[in-house]
């Protein structure tokens, strides 16, 4: 009884010592839960995002890219004339029916809807006035707007993109296209994680609970509240609070600076709360275990056969979860391996894929290039042709002087037809030539020169009225002689189907830091279809002997590409009007033009 008393008392302090261990450990386990089930939730949350953002971003351009449409400016320029109006709703019903778009709406300066896609529906947007959304104020003030908000006609939440219409430099409307974010929600799933996106006024506008919609995570401040009243995102200036309590949930935020959005997980506490009390019921049982074993160790004196059996019991446990412990890492590292396998099959698919893409890219380039080849030096060989005839008939009348001008007009149609095929092999390749100042008159000289054997053979006046001072534009001497080349030779095949006379009138302004040339002829003008597809690729009016459809999509890359713009319209008084925009260079710092140098 002397010697059992000190090791009672050993054994009570060794208690003690595992309960205070106790607080340590529960913290270990509940930052090893806490920190996968974040690690979980942030993947899921990454995703969210990603798709979020991807499906913003694929409606983001569409605007810009319909505000150019000629069947959207028209119905602005003409917003009485019915059939205008009915033909812009069949074609943006079309385009939101092929790009999933929800509604897609035109609108004049008031903010008053002349056609939309659901023209034809119950709940027709035209006819109303959205000139309180911060969407048409945006496009108006800046040439684009986006806005997040419950629609006042449909009731339907959306996401608004709007872009400013132009017209010859001027606003005259704003074409928006609403993205119907819904779909987002039922993408979540049955999950006990919940989702929750509010905007910057802390208003829950996505979420995975349809009680939560349109709550607020806090109180909205007085000038919140006007904004709200004034833009009408949702219904109420004073959305009820949400009712969620912050100890029963796990909250992981990501913010979407450029929105204003909060996008959040929230996660039961419950999914922590749970493995943690299973796992710190096996660590105190195994501790209370440990101490029972000491204490039966103890006692060994008189229960030593006892003490043999609990210490070959323990061994005997120990090993079989030593066992069961190298059984599932085994399992484990086969799968690990497994996903291995399959990680690197499908990114030797990605990189085959990405291989047949760009053959494809390099066959399309080689194309192009072939094609344009092909039309761009058609006019140099035409006029090389007939300066070769009339040096025969020079040579055999012993008019060396002339001969040897016609000669030295050919070396430099050579030269030109070689600068032709550098460049237009750059521009198959899509390089980025240097833009430098360049004198506009030579160029248009150039330009008339190379074409003059089809003027007088067609007897086309030219008339001018260009002044004497150098304007000096922002191109490159060869793409401009190429984009004027091609536009006069236009002109002339248009005048070659009309009776005399046959003239082309050339003048020029300058006005808002732009030089503009106009060229009009008096032929037969652009039909309806001609304007709406001028610049496409391959398309031509003449048959396929006399042209391949590139010229004007080869001019207008071209002048997109200097900052530039061409236009095409019909004169008041008939005939064809193309209006090019080139950037003023002051004559205080003009240079040549160094793109030929190498050609």
């Amino acid at each position: 009884m002397t010697f059992a008393k000190p090791r009672w008392r050993n054994l009570l302090w060794l208690a003690l010592f595992f309960l205070i261990l106790l607080w340590p450990i529960q913290r270990f386990v509940d930052s090893y839960y806490l920190e996968g089930l974040n690690r979980k939730n942030g993947q899921t949350l990454d995703l969210f995002v990603a798709n979020l953002l991807g499906t913003l971003q694929r409606y983001e351009v569409l605007p810009q890219i319909l505000g150019r449409l000629p069947d959207v400016q028209q119905a602005l320029l003409a917003p009485t004339d019915q059939e205008t109006l009915q033909v812009t709703n069949e074609l943006l019903q079309r385009i939101q029916q092929q790009t999933g778009a929800d509604v897609i709406y035109l609108m004049d300066t008031q903010g008053l809807t002349l056609a939309a896609s659901n023209w034809n529906a119950e709940r027709s947007f035209v006819g109303n006035t959205f000139a309180f959304r911060p969407y048409f104020q945006g496009a108006l003030q800046g040439g684009t707007g986006e806005f997040f908000g419950l629609g006042n006609i449909s009731f339907k939440r959306g996401y608004y993109f709007g872009n400013a219409v132009y017209a010859k430099g001027v606003v005259i409307g704003v074409i928006v296209v609403k993205v119907d974010l819904d779909f987002t929600e039922t993408l979540w799933g049955q999950t006990p994680e919940q989702l929750l996106v509010t905007d910057k006024n802390g208003v829950v506008i996505l979420t995975s609970q349809a009680e939560w919609r349109f709550t607020a995570t806090r109180e909205l401040t007085a000038q919140e509240q006007l904004s709200v009243a004034k833009h009408q995102p949702y219904t109420s200036i004073s959305p009820k609070l949400i009712n969620l309590k912050q100890q029963d949930w796990l909250t992981l935020d990501k913010r979407l600076d450029e929105m204003g959005w909060q996008v959040s997980v929230l996660a039961p506490r419950r999914l922590i709360n749970e493995p943690v009390s299973t796992a710190m019921a096996v660590v105190t049982a195994s501790l209370f275990a440990v101490l029972l074993l000491l204490g039966l160790l103890m006692q060994r004196r008189r229960h030593y056969l006892e003490r043999i059996a609990m210490d070959t019991h323990a061994k005997r446990v120990l090993e079989e979860n030593v066992r069961t412990r190298t059984q599932d890492l085994q399992t484990l590292n086969s799968r690990l391996k497994q996903e291995v396998l399959e990680r690197e099959s499908a990114q030797q698919e990605l990189v085959r894929a990405q291989d047949e893409l760009v053959q494809a890219g390099k066959l399309s380039a080689l194309g192009i290039m072939s094609a344009s080849i092909s039309h761009e030096l058609n006019q140099p060989l035409a006029a090389i042709r007939s300066y070769t005839d009339n040096a025969k008939i020079l040579l055999e009348k012993q008019r060396f002087t002339e001969v040897g001008n016609n000669l030295d007009l050919v070396a430099q149609l050579t030269e030109r037809m070689a600068s032709i095929i550098i460049h237009l092999r750059a521009f198959a390749r899509r390089d980025r030539l240097a833009s430098e100042h360049v004198a506009l008159q030579p160029a248009i000289d150039d330009a008339l020169a190379l074409t003059a054997n089809r003027q007088r053979s067609l007897q086309v006046e030219i008339i001018r009225d260009i002044p004497d001072a150098t304007l000096w534009v922002e191109a490159g001497e060869t793409r401009l002689r190429q984009v004027l080349s091609n536009v006069l030779s236009n002109a002339l095949d248009a005048l070659s189907e009309k009776g005399l006379p046959r003239r082309i009138w050339l003048s020029t302004q300058v006005k808002e830091g732009w030089v503009v040339l106009i060229l009009r002829d008096n032929g037969p003008g652009f039909s309806v279809e001609a304007l709406q597809q001028a610049c496409e690729p391959f398309y031509t009016t003449k048959t396929s002997a006399r042209g391949l459809g590139l010229g004007l999509a080869i001019c207008a890359t071209l002048i997109k590409a200097l900052k530039g713009r061409l236009l095409f319209a019909n004169h008041p008084e008939g005939g064809a009007e193309v209006t090019l925009y080139l950037r003023e260079i002051p004559s205080s710092v003009n240079l040549r033009s160094s793109e030929d140098r190498f050609t």
